[in-house]
């Protein structure tokens, strides 16, 4: 079997066996036991298949049985570069079952050129690609360039899902029919590497994080308990599997039991339409598709979202007047906070007040503990209500950065914790309030100005429907703050939206010296805004920010 090395350690896995974090379970063997149990209830489905939970099976088992007579073993990576449908989580536990490192985080809006270097600093030996996904399907091929790569044993290439299959030259199908009884025997070890998933890359080079198992079962496991789900439970996932939020939708799929429903805008379902067709009864995405639901349920006049009682909402600080509106509608928020190197480990529960859910991220979960450390030092503690940058610790973390020893050294502080580059603050109860990402934070003239506090603020003026907050630079300051906006219907200028800031509480020394309003935001596949998109654009003059400028109403005059 091929060794990686990673930050596994005896005596710490030992403690999350004892606590019951860890179990012997891997993604595959939960796989087996529904298929035994419930082998005919639904399991899996896409806009253009719905599949059982034998049938998930037989398929995972076809696949692994092909990886292994193609001379895969294990440790070997497969990078799956698809868009969402039902072949990409089948071959994600294909890779469970046999002990190959599944790379599932190729997004759509990335080049062949981007996925050839990706595939090549893990040394993939399988590619699962979609013959027309990707940035520059249209003129260039990911097959002919993976052909190139020496630790390339086997490509895959799948047609559309409504298209015919199509036969490519040095590539197979996906294979179909029963699987040989033949085949190898699963591996039963739930902490291997089994998933490698690359960092969004919002800020620099995308770093190649690991888990296994019993890393992300871990997170599943909490979930479900936390929020009661079950075999009836329906969860959908409006994020793409590429994306780790995907990965967690699975995860509470394979400890519950329940049908994991995944979302394809190629198919041309609108959103709402899905969700309802579905019978979907929770959600999973980020704020921007709760912000664009919102959005079309109020131009249908459509006063609820079907079955749905709980909706997901990560990757980014959750705006507190989203979280709100869907209190009203009757759906509870689950106000996420998590990364890919340690799942979705912090959340609010449905029995938290409204000011919870709304104004935090809630507690950690079963498995992983949070603490505070000062900014200007990841090695002290933070002082009680102090801001600091998020430390954690526990069974849901990475086992490190695929073949990058710096960058996972470089991650934990001196006493074992993981610094996740955010900046929180901790309520009297241990809820976990974020302020920010560290490296978001605009520094004008010696002063620290939180970006995600005047997002929020903004984006309760009811013209405002998405808001960002970037660095402009500045040669006397170093730089000030741009406020950009998505209008929601009438545009508010400038001064509007200052003045509509000090009204909701905006100190004047955080107030944005900048203001653009945009048609869009640049997005990750994920969905976070790319603020150093905004910043580029700005520079280069694509967008324009203009200069604003806030000055209080002078009241009566008291002089005599």
């Amino acid at each position: 079997m091929g060794k990686i090395l990673t930050l596994h350690d005896p005596h710490s896995a030992r403690e999350h066996y004892l606590s019951g974090a860890w179990r012997q379970d891997t993604m595959y063997s939960l796989l087996c036991k529904h298929a035994a149990d419930r082998g005919g209830a639904f399991a899996l489905r896409d806009p253009y298949q719905r599949l059982t939970w034998a049938q998930v099976l037989a398929r995972v088992d076809r696949v692994a049985e092909d990886l292994h007579s193609s001379g895969l073993r294990g440790g070997d990576r497969v990078s799956v570069w698809l868009p969402n449908r039902v072949e990409a989580v089948v071959i994600l536990l294909a890779c469970s079952r046999n002990g190959y490192v599944c790379n599932t985080s190729l997004h759509q809006n990335y080049t062949v050129q981007e996925v050839i270097e990706l595939a090549e600093s893990i040394e993939c030996s399988a590619l699962f690609a979609q013959i027309d996904y990707g940035a520059d399907a249209d003129r260039h091929d990911v097959f002919a360039a993976c052909r190139q790569l020496p630790s390339m044993r086997v490509m895959y290439a799948l047609a559309g899902p409504k298209d015919a299959p199509v036969r490519l030259d040095g590539c197979r199908g996906l294979p179909n029919g029963p699987a040989s009884s033949v085949g190898p025997a699963p591996v039963a070890d739930p902490d291997k590497v089994v998933y490698l998933a690359f960092t969004s890359g919002t800020t620099g080079k995308p770093k190649g994080v690991m888990h296994s198992d019993n890393t992300l079962l871990a997170n599943g496991r909490a979930m479900v308990a936390d929020w009661g789900h079950n075999e009836q439970t329906i969860l959908l996932s409006l994020s793409p599997l590429s994306h780790h939020i995907g990965t967690v939708a699975l995860e509470q799929s394979l400890v519950s039991g329940c049908e994991l429903v995944v979302t394809d805008g190629r198919a041309g379902i609108k959103t709402l339409d899905w969700i309802e067709q579905t019978q979907a009864t929770y959600v999973m995405g980020v704020p921007t598709h709760a912000m664009d639901l919102l959005h079309a349920m109020q131009q249908r006049g459509q006063p609820g979202l079907g079955r749905v009682s709980i909706f997901y909402m990560a990757g980014a600080p959750i705006p507190r007047e989203l979280a709100s509106r869907f209190l009203q509608l009757g759906i509870t928020p689950q106000n996420i906070y998590g990364m890919t190197e340690n799942g979705s480990h912090q959340y609010t529960h449905p029995t938290d007040n409204a000011t919870t859910i709304t104004a935090t991220c809630g507690r950690s979960c079963h498995g992983y503990e949070v603490k505070l450390w000062k900014q200007d030092n990841p090695d002290a503690e933070a002082d009680p209500g102090e801001v600091g940058e998020i430390g954690g610790r526990g069974g849901l973390l990475m086992l490190g950065y695929y073949s990058n020893q710096k960058a996972t050294e470089s991650a934990f502080n001196a006493h074992g914790w993981f610094m996740s580059g955010d900046l929180g603050r901790l309520d009297q109860q241990g809820n976990l309030q974020i302020v920010g990402r560290k490296k978001d934070l605009i520094i004008r003239g010696g002063h620290n100005i939180h970006p995600t506090r005047i997002e929020n603020l903004a984006l309760r003026h009811p013209d405002v429907a998405k808001a960002a907050v970037f660095p402009v630079p500045d040669e006397r300051l170093g730089e000030k703050a741009c406020l950009a906006i998505v209008a929601q219907s009438g545009t508010p200028t400038g001064e509007a939206l200052l003045a509509h800031l000090n009204e909701v509480g905006l100190s004047k020394y955080d107030m944005p010296e900048y203001f653009v309003v945009l048609s869009e935001f640049p997005l990750t596949a994920s969905g976070k805004i790319l603020k150093r998109e905004l910043v580029a654009w700005s520079a280069a003059g694509r967008i324009q920010p203009q200069p604003v400028r806030w000055q209080a109403k002078e009241g009566p005059s008291h002089e005599h």
